[in-house]
C-alpha cells in the first residue's frame, strides 16, 4: 500500500468497533440474566477494549480496514469468549452461574470450525485469520482451565499456561517461532483441550471422570507440543518464520 492509498483509506473502525459494542450488549444481557458483578464487569470491559485494540492494530498492519466473513465469525467467537471471562471473573467471589457459561463456551467451541471453512468457501483465508482465530481459543481455553482449577487442582492450569509459555520461551529461543507442517492431529489435540474443559465444568462427571478426562487432555497436549518442539529443534539451523 502506497502513502496516498493509505492517506486515503476509510478508517479502522469497522470490525473492531462493532465488536466491541456488542460485547458491552452481551455483557449487559448477562448482567440482566444472571447479574453479573463488578468482577465480571471489570474483566469484560477490559477484554472488550483490549481485543479492539489489538485488532484494529492488526488490521492496519495486514493492510486492510474491514474484517472479511470468516473474521466475522472468528469476532463473534471472540464476543463469547468475553461472556465465558466475565463470569469466570465472577465466580472468583460468587458461586458461577454454569449454566449460561457452559452454554456460551460450547457455542464458541462449536463455531471453532466454522470460521475455517467459511475462509476458504470464500476464498479468504490469510495469516491475519488464523492468528485471530487461534488467539481466542487460546483465551477460552486459558479462562476455563482457571474456573476447572478451582475444582480439579491448579494442575489445570498447566492446559490453559502451555501456548502462552511457548511463545515467551520463542523470545529468547527464536527457532520456536519456525513454521510447522501442518498437522489435523494438532487441530484434533486443540479442540479435545476445550470440550474436555467444557464438560469438567458443566459437573455432569463424577469428579474422578473429570479428573482422568481433563489430566488425559493435558497428556495429548504436552504429547503434541512436545513432538512439534523436537521438530523445531531439528529444524533449528534452517528454520523459517511462521506467518505473523
Amino acid at each position: 500500500m502506497t502513502v496516498s492509498e493509505r492517506a486515503v483509506a476509510p478508517p479502522y473502525v469497522d470490525g473492531p468497533a462493532i465488536g466491541m459494542a456488542v460485547q458491552f450488549v452481551l455483557l449487559g444481557a448477562l448482567g440482566t440474566v444472571v447479574g453479573l458483578g463488578a468482577a465480571g464487569w471489570l474483566t469484560g470491559t477490559a477484554y472488550a477494549l483490549v481485543t479492539c485494540v489489538l485488532l484494529t492494530r492488526a488490521l492496519r498492519r495486514s493492510g486492510t480496514n474491514l474484517l472479511g466473513p470468516a473474521n466475522q465469525v472468528t469476532l463473534a467467537r471472540a464476543t463469547l469468549v468475553g461472556g465465558v471471562a466475565a463470569l469466570v471473573a465472577d465466580a472468583v467471589l460468587t458461586p458461577a452461574s454454569i449454566g449460561v457459561l457452559v452454554a456460551l463456551a460450547s457455542v464458541a467451541l462449536a463455531l471453532d470450525g466454522v470460521d475455517g471453512q467459511v475462509a476458504r468457501r470464500t476464498g479468504s483465508t490469510s495469516a491475519l485469520g488464523a492468528r485471530f482465530d487461534m488467539e481466542v481459543d487460546a483465551f477460552l481455553v486459558l479462562v476455563l482451565s482457571v474456573l476447572v482449577a478451582g475444582t480439579l487442582g491448579w494442575w489445570v492450569l498447566a492446559i490453559g499456561l502451555f501456548r502462552y509459555v511457548f511463545v515467551a520461551a520463542a523470545w529468547t529461543m527464536p527457532w520456536l517461532n519456525g513454521a510447522l507442517p501442518p498437522r489435523f492431529s494438532r487441530k484434533t489435540v486443540a479442540a479435545v483441550q476445550g470440550i474436555a474443559l467444557v464438560v469438567a465444568a458443566a459437573g455432569v462427571l463424577p469428579q474422578v471422570l473429570a479428573f482422568a478426562l481433563v489430566g488425559a487432555a493435558l497428556a495429548s497436549l504436552i504429547w503434541s507440543f512436545g513432538r512439534d518442539v523436537v521438530w523445531l529443534w531439528h529444524h533449528r539451523y534452517t528454520w523459517t518464520p511462521a506467518p505473523a
